[in-house]
This record gives structure tokens, C-alpha cells and sequence, in this order.
């Protein structure tokens, strides 16, 4: 009875509009008194602490950096002209780009909402002009962000191997195929959704005239990626060492080469840097003082016996199944690092004990997590475009179940084919 007083407490938190943080800790702070056992109170200073000591988390602010200056450098804007050149031809050619710049873009910063918000800025209305509903383009930058959670660098894969100790550089290299699945499989709604609604060819021909001159300039945008993914596959440098080196070039290139970046815009993106990574490190903190009080309580361990008794140890693809659609709900009503960090070390045992492969399972963990960032109430992607579109927030939410119903069927296909995420993780010997 306690235990649904102190959800219920959570969720009024969150309503009135509680920081996140502050309600899981507010959370723990009540469930820790209401054991009668004061002294337990310093576990959550050292928890809070905890969560967030880690060397593998050192990564994440560069690559949110590396992002940030991509797009006040003008890089970002040279790569959506890259995926014009190759993409843009066809009928509903800008809904490709968005898929494509997505792609291109994942290899940067790793994270959905720079994504929406970078390409969302620049294609929303382009697509819009070219003939598409506003709902649909929207809803196509809301889904094509999440492949920058995928596709190597993931702040979610980056935060998933902190907690279970996972190669971040398997990760990264089981991340790609998928990621590319997840495009292909948005640019085949894309194509369905042009020749239904017979959307107009794009005029691409000022873009074919300018071609050398974009293909020219695509090269600085695209090294960033290539230091990114290559290094880090390779061997060559740490993930830590690649986002350093990313940030680096962006500085260099944007100030000498596009000479678009300025002091003023390296502070700013700098100050969105600490206020995106300071976020995500209270919310890691927090959800550890959360996770510890509930294995005091030892809630996480009645779950695991739950699922132990049940069978369904011995049927990997049913368990991965049960654990996505348990992620995917409670996905739809809290934060997305939160959810990552409270039930990664409650699920990520029961994996390992079914004999899943630990690469795999991260992907589909953070494809999970990433889906939920454009699902209803919550879905803080669709907040972003719904915004920079000026779309209503309830026509999008109508608008963004075909694609989430896409997502979820390429995760399907992750769970029942492992060699997705085994293959380029064991030619790389990773």
C-alpha cells in the first residue's frame, strides 16, 4: 500500500510540473523515511554521486558539443544539401532527404531532440512547400531522429554501457545495421506515402547545377562523422578521445573554413552543452537513488522472480518481447534516461542469465527507449517539431502512430534476427 502511495506521489509530481529529478528524489527521500530507518538516509548523497561517477559518461558532453557546433558552424547545412544531391530527384524527394540527413547526421551527436531540432528547423517548411501536410512532415522528422540514437555515436548507448559495463565500441559498431534498417524502413513509408497522396517531384535543378560546389562542400561537414565512427571502430582512439577530436574540427572548421562559428555562438553552444549534459546527469543520479531504494526493498528482485518462474528464461525472443513492451509503456510517461537507468540493471541480468547477446540486447534497450521519445503523452520530439512546424500538438499525435508502428516493427525484426547486431561487432573483433 505504501509503494502505490509513493507512485502515485511520483506521478502528482510530475503533473504539477516537479523537475524529474527532483521527484525521483523527493521519491526515494519519502520510501527511505517511511522504512523507520533514518540512518539510511546518507545512501542518497552517495547514490546520487554514484550515478553519475563514471569514466564511460566522459564521452557524453563532447558528442552533444560536437552537434551543437555542427549546427552553428554550418556544417549541418551542408550536409542536408549532401542528402539533397544524392536523394532529392524523386518524387517526394525532401521526405528521402530527412530520412537520409537523419543518417548522416546520427554519425555526429547521437542524440534525437539535436536532430529534430537541427532538421526540423531547416526541412519542416521545405517540405511543406514542396507539397507535403505539415502533420506528415513533422511526423517524419520526429521518427528519422530516432536513428541518431542508433547509429554510432548514442548518448543512450553511452549510458547503457555505463551501467553494464558493455564495450561502448561494440555497441557502437551492433548500432549501425540496425540504424540503417530503421532508415530504409522509413524511406519505404516515405515512398508508399508519395505515390498515395502523388506528392510533387521536388525541383532539384539549382541543386544539380551547384553539384561539384556542394559535393565540395560536403567533404569539411562529413569529416566529423568519419572521425567519430571510424576512430572509434577502428581502434584508433577512445570514444571520449573521438568526441575530443570532433569538437576540435567543428571549432577548427567553423571558424576558419565556413567562418560562420563566432565567440559568441561557441559560448552559447557551449552553454547548451552543460545544460543538456548537466540534465541528463541529474537524472542518472537521481534514477540511481531510485534503483538502489528499490532493491532495498527488493522489488527488482520479486520482478526478477516473476519473470524467472514464468518460463520465459528458456524462450530469449518471448522475454526480449515481454521486457520491450514494459519499457515501451512506462517509456510513454517518464523520461527517457530515467527509464534507461532504472530498469537497464533490473532487465539487463535477466538477458545475460537467457543467454542474449549483450550487444543486442543494447540496441533493442535503446531503440526502446528512443521510440518512446515520439510516443503520446510524453514524446518529447514531438513537442520539438510540433513547434518549429507549427503544427497543433494533437493532429501530430494522430499523425505519429504509422511511424512509431514502423519503429516498433523494425525492433521486432532486431529481437528475432541477432545477426544484425553480431555481425559487424565480430568482423571488428569488438
Amino acid at each position: 500500500m505504501y509503494g502505490i502511495i509513493l507512485f502515485i506521489g511520483f506521478i502528482l509530481q510530475m503533473l504539477i510540473g516537479v523537475p524529474l529529478y527532483a521527484s525521483l528524489l523527493m521519491t526515494s527521500l519519502l520510501g527511505i523515511i517511511g522504512t523507520g530507518n533514518l540512518t539510511l538516509l546518507r545512501i542518497i548523497p552517495q547514490q546520487f554521486y554514484g550515478g553519475m561517477d563514471s569514466f564511460t559518461l566522459m564521452a557524453l558532453p563532447f558528442f552533444i558539443l560536437t552537434g551543437n557546433l555542427m549546427n552553428r558552424s554550418g556544417l549541418t547545412d551542408r550536409l542536408i544539401d549532401f542528402s539533397r544531391l544524392i536523394v532529392g530527384r524523386v518524387r517526394g524527394g525532401l521526405g528521402y532527404v530527412n530520412v537520409v540527413g537523419s543518417v548522416v547526421f546520427a554519425g555526429v551527436n547521437g542524440s534525437a531532440a539535436a536532430d529534430a531540432s537541427a532538421l526540423g528547423s531547416i526541412l519542416i517548411h521545405a517540405m511543406v512547400k514542396e507539397g507535403f501536410p505539415a502533420a506528415y512532415s513533422a511526423g517524419i522528422t520526429a521518427a528519422t531522429s530516432m536513428i541518431g540514437p542508433i547509429i554510432p555515436p548514442s548518448i543512450f548507448m553511452i549510458i547503457y554501457a555505463s551501467l553494464t559495463n558493455t564495450s561502448i565500441g561494440g555497441l557502437f559498431a551492433a548500432g549501425f545495421l540496425p540504424g540503417l534498417v530503421l532508415g530504409l524502413a522509413y524511406m519505404i513509408m516515405n515512398w508508399h506515402y508519395s505515390r498515395k497522396y502523388n506528392v510533387p517531384v521536388t525541383n532539384t535543378e539549382e541543386v544539380y547545377k551547384a553539384k561539384w560546389e556542394i559535393l565540395r562542400r560536403s567533404v569539411m561537414a562529413l569529416i566529423a562523422p568519419l572521425i567519430i565512427m571510424g576512430g572509434i571502430i577502428i581502434g584508433i582512439v577512445t570514444p571520449t578521445e573521438s568526441g575530443a577530436l570532433a569538437c576540435l574540427y567543428c571549432i577548427i572548421a567553423g571558424f576558419f573554413f565556413t567562418r560562420e562559428l563566432t565567440l559568441k555562438t561557441l559560448c552559447i553552444s557551449l552553454y547548451e552543452t552543460i545544460r543538456s549534459t548537466a540534465a541528463v546527469f541529474l537524472i542518472m543520479g537521481a534514477a540511481s537513488v531510485v534503483g538502489w531504494y528499490l532493491k532495498y526493498e527488493r522489488v527488482t528482485q520479486a520482478f526478477s522472480s516473476v519473470i524467472i518462474n514464468s518460463g520465459l528464461m528458456n524462450h530469449p525472443f518471448l522475454l526480449m518481447l515481454v521486457l520491450s513492451a514494459i519499457v515501451f509503456v512506462i517509456g510513454m510517461f517518464m523520461e527517457e534516461v530515467a527509464v534507461l537507468t532504472l530498469l537497464t540493471p533490473v532487465f539487463y541480468p535477466l538477458a545475460m542469465r537467457a543467454g542474449i547477446n549483450p550487444f543486442q540486447f543494447g540496441v533493442v534497450m535503446t531503440l526502446n527507449v528512443t521510440i518512446a521519445l515520439i510516443t503520446p503523452p510524453v514524446g518529447a520530439c514531438n513537442y520539438i517539431v510540433a513547434a518549429l512546424g507549427h503544427v497543433p500538438i494533437g493532429e501530430l499525435f494522430r499523425e505519429i502512430w504509422p511511424f512509431i508502428m514502423v519503429a516498433l516493427a523494425v525492433l521486432i525484426i532486431i529481437i528475432m534476427f541477432p545477426s544484425l547486431t553480431a555481425i559487424i561487432p565480430s568482423i571488428m573483433r569488438l
